[in-house]
């Protein structure tokens, strides 16, 4: 039996081996039989990488102050029955022309469906109307707010 053994077939094999992420190949022919392993064969996979830890809790929000008798809380009108609301998400305007007097102000007396102001919304004018009859005893926004649909805009009383 002719030993007809080439020295690159080593490497032709290795290179198999690498390309193809194979632990382990073997040849054999008339005249030899090899068997090559690779660098990771029995070896375990590294681990996975640590998580990293949670992020630590924010410090807590101050507790609320109390309101001062010439202050208002927004929140403390979102109940309040004589409450006009936004119907739409939008923004406000007191007025219907930057140039005109608002629809009312803190003290007018309105009647129910009286315009109170406008909400913009997608380029059209909405008015919001008077739901009640009573006097306008506080202004919750400012004309060019952004407003919330359910959000106090004005107190009728």
């Amino acid at each position: 039996m002719a030993n007809n053994f080439d020295p690159k077939i080593i490497s032709k094999l290795a290179d198999v081996l690498n390309k193809n992420n194979l632990s382990e190949i073997e040849y054999e022919d008339e005249s030899f039989r090899i068997k090559l392993r690779g660098a990771c064969a029995g070896t375990p996979l590294p681990p996975p990488p640590p998580i990293p830890p949670m992020p630590a809790p924010a410090a807590p929000l101050p507790s609320p102050q109390p309101v001062k008798n010439d202050e208002f809380a927004i929140d403390d009108y979102v109940n309040n029955a004589g409450s006009v609301k936004s119907p739409i998400v939008g923004v406000v305007y007191l007025s219907p022309d930057p140039t005109k007097p608002d629809y009312v102000t803190v003290g007018d007396t309105v009647k129910e469906g009286d315009i109170v102001c406008l909400i913009e919304a997608m380029k059209t004018f909405n008015p919001v109307k008077a739901h009640r009859s009573g006097t306008v005893t506080k202004i919750l926004v400012e004309s060019g707010d952004p407003v919330e649909y359910g959000e106090s805009l004005m107190i009728i009383e």
